[in-house]
């Protein structure tokens, strides 16, 4: 069961793998997917993939990023 939670302002997705660890993705960004061993390891994986999406798109200047 896929359980939800606010990581850096971004509600994130944690999805347990069937062979261990944690599948995590931000919806409202899209592309946005990380993973971790561990609940933790996941965590910080997705707030580095949150900051380096939203770097790619202030360089690229794709739009405007809104936070929820």
């Amino acid at each position: 069961m896929a359980k939800r939670e606010l990581v850096e302002t971004f509600e994130t997705v944690f999805e347990a793998d069937e062979g261990g660890g944690f599948h995590v993705y931000v919806p409202t960004l899209k592309g946005c997917h990380s993973w971790g061993a561990t609940r933790e390891e996941a965590r910080d994986h997705i707030r580095e993939a949150i900051a380096l999406w939203l770097e790619s798109v202030r360089e690229l200047g794709i739009g405007e990023c809104r936070r929820p």
